[in-house]
């Protein structure tokens, strides 16, 4: 699958998630065989105004294409924003108008841009027309279940000159509740010719197959899914490549990629700040793992996020694994 001149390794992708796909997690998933990961949603008008953070959730490191993902309500800052994006050194820029977040839509951004087409379309024109990268789209079905006016705005983005449309299967005021419809997107996949990616309940292998039989889109998209197991969106592309799903990987890899990872993120965030960042993580991994029993997770959930000492987490962390290892022996 392609979008623009890039040719993706996979058809499988991860999600923008705000607060847990920096730097850090990203390189982890793409390392690990991603088709393509997208930066945290940015604020245009922040990036334009060069607001303190900002600029960070926008780095990309090694990591190529870089995706950076803008948010916003106005023309002129989105157009402004993508042309600062490119300058980063955006391989491609993506449209946030899914995200559910009150904080965002009551801006009137991310998914209530849905409840007014032609504002929405104004906005993918002025970021379209204002960089020479491909533009993509992120959206819901619709605002509420009255309103799933997806198939529409698709087509029309497509005519703006949008290069890849993907679709969260819930409308805005699901928010995450509730299952993912995704035979709604044959309605969607029906008015384009370019690619669609389905996100929604895509968890493992067997969703993700599930997920594309029922709604015809040509890749997947991965949000929670790979939280605590950022080697899932290789697992998916594989099963779909040649129907074989590879399982988790053994639980030295699972130590080696989970330590790394946030190693990675206490070096560049330092102590302090990685250690409150990576907390999130590392409750996942520990959640994820299929060695321990319960109660013996939530022992030690109980003794490396509540550490303040950053190597004595890291430290406990790998004891973790090293007995879980030791146990499955």
């Amino acid at each position: 699958m392609r979008v623009g001149p890039y040719l993706l390794a996979s058809p499988v992708l991860l999600a923008p998630m705000s607060g847990i796909t920096d730097l850090a997690f990203r390189r982890c998933v793409s390392v690990l065989g991603a088709g393509l990961v997208i930066c945290e949603m940015v604020a245009s008008e922040q990036l334009v105004r060069d607001c303190k953070g900002v600029g960070g959730r926008a780095q990309g490191g090694d990591i190529r294409p870089l995706v950076i993902q803008l948010v916003g309500s106005e023309a002129h800052w989105m157009r402004e924003g993508a042309r600062i994006a490119a300058a980063l050194g955006a391989d491609i820029i993506d449209i946030n108008m899914g995200c559910p977040a009150r904080e965002v839509t009551g801006k009137l951004s991310g998914s209530a841009l849905m409840r007014d087409m032609d504002h929405a379309v104004a906005l993918i024109e002025a970021v379209v027309g204002a960089v020479s990268v491909p533009v993509t789209l992120k959206m819901r079905t619709g605002w509420d279940t009255g309103s799933r006016n997806a198939p529409q705005l698709a087509a029309r983005a497509q005519a703006a000159g949008v290069a890849l449309i993907s679709v969260h299967a819930r409308t805005r005021c699901q928010f995450f509740k509730g299952d993912a419809d995704w035979a709604f997107l044959k309605a969607v996949k029906e008015k384009l010719r370019i690619p669609l990616v389905i996100n929604g309940d895509i968890l493992d292998p067997s969703t993700a197959r599930a997920a594309l039989a029922a709604s015809g889109a040509d890749a997947v998209m991965v949000g929670r899914g790979a939280c605590g197991a950022p080697w899932m969106l290789a697992r998916i592309a594989s099963f779909l490549a040649n129907g074989r799903d590879p399982g988790l990987p053994p639980l030295a890899a699972q130590a080696s990629i989970a330590i790394s990872h946030i190693e990675a993120m206490l070096s560049k965030e330092g102590s302090h700040q990685g250690l409150r960042k990576a907390r999130k993580h590392i409750g996942w991994y520990l959640a994820a793992s299929p060695a321990r029993k319960e109660d013996a997770k939530r022992a030690w959930r109980r003794r490396l996020l509540t550490c303040e000492d950053a190597a004595q987490v890291l430290r406990g962390f790998g004891d973790f694994y090293r007995q879980a290892e030791d146990m499955a022996a």
